[in-house]
């Protein structure tokens, strides 16, 4: 992470659910993405901040002790300085191997995904070049020397290999964490919770610092992100933003029907009026309100048991066969009904 030969000499609202025995959930973590990292995220990005800055103190006490073997004065200063320079711009500009990791993931293609990954690479070290010679060179100003990068492609290249496997260290770190984070969720979402039936829990509860408010469950429509919140979009078109994450509210609403059908969206299913679909997989939700909602093909499978009912009617035909088949006229068929009620009052 130094380049220690380039110096001159010089002079982050809880939600909770109403249960008849009144115990409610934990409060959902902040969320992540571009609009803020989630508590994961931010344990991540400490540990990759302590862990490099334990690396640059041990290669400056390293580069100290080899220049005393050589036989040079044991300096810790210097070394110290090359090393904390380029480790604080690492860090400064790590939230763009976030934003990149987050942008593949929601990408399916893989060319596309590479291509981001080169573009991230790219922009990562260079910012950390200019970063870490900008500092190096006002650090150097203000101590009466001077520092020469040796702009060259030599130089560059010699940088850029090093920042390619920084990037490729944190980036794939972070691939795995959201991998695990992703696959906890939706076991969650669909292993069905074993609660006793007066004890399932029928009403929703959102808390908004002193504020609490009880909400239906079937009067939900949709349920967005919203940076560290989520938004409830209510049938009756008010919305209650509340604090959490959008994978720990699925987790949590699954089992009033309430999937997810986008990456920032949640839809309860039993609003649902209508399915488009379209040609690349990607599909449009009409809700009893005449709201349209669009879906990614990617949760496609969200909405199979609305395709599986269209595609097979059999099940409605068969409901209305069974109501044409009723007996009228106070309970008697029909033939009886009818003799019953003729002129000549015969009896059958």
């Amino acid at each position: 992470m130094s380049d220690v030969k380039n110096a001159q000499d010089g002079s982050g609202v809880d939600s909770f659910w109403d249960e008849t025995a009144g115990s409610r959930a934990s409060s959902a973590a902040a969320s992540g993405g571009l609009a803020g990292m989630s508590r994961a995220d931010g344990m991540f990005y400490g540990v990759v901040a302590a862990i490099s800055l334990g690396i640059g103190v041990v290669n400056a006490f390293s580069a100290a002790q080899d220049a005393a073997w050589r036989g040079a004065v044991y300096d810790l200063r210097r070394p110290l300085f090359w090393e904390m320079s380029s480790i604080v711009t690492i860090i400064a500009v790590a939230p763009v191997l976030f934003v990149a990791v987050r942008r593949m993931r929601h990408v399916s293609r893989w060319p596309l995904r590479i291509a981001l990954a080169v573009a991230a690479i790219v922009a990562f070290s260079g910012l950390h070049i200019a970063g870490m010679v900008g500092l190096r060179k006002a650090g150097m100003f203000l101590a009466g020397g001077a520092y020469d990068f040796h702009f060259s492609l030599a130089t560059l290249m010699y940088e850029f290999r090093k920042d390619v496997m920084t990037c490729l260290l944190i980036g794939s770190t972070l691939w795995l964490i959201d991998s695990r984070r992703e696959a906890r969720a939706r076991s969650g979402s669909t292993t069905p919770q074993a609660y006793p039936a007066s004890a399932a829990p029928d009403m929703v509860w959102l808390r908004d610092g002193s504020s609490r408010i009880r909400v239906e469950p079937g009067d939900i429509l949709t349920i967005g992100s919203a940076g560290n919140y989520v938004e409830y979009c209510m049938a009756d078109r008010r919305t209650h933003l509340v604090r959490g994450t959008l994978a720990a509210e699925e987790a949590r609403l699954t089992k009033f029907n309430i999937v997810r059908v986008h990456r920032t969206r949640l839809v309860n299913l039993a609003r649902v009026t209508g399915l488009k679909a379209g040609p690349n997989g990607d599909f449009e939700l009409t809700l009893d309100t005449g709201q349209a909602v669009s879906g990614s093909r990617r949760y496609r499978d969200a909405v199979a048991s609305i395709e599986a009912l269209a595609a097979d009617p059999a099940p409605v035909a068969s409901t209305n066969a069974a109501r044409r088949e009723v007996p009228r006229y106070g309970g008697l068929p029909p033939s009886r009904a009818a003799a019953g009620n003729s002129p000549d009052g015969a009896k059958p």
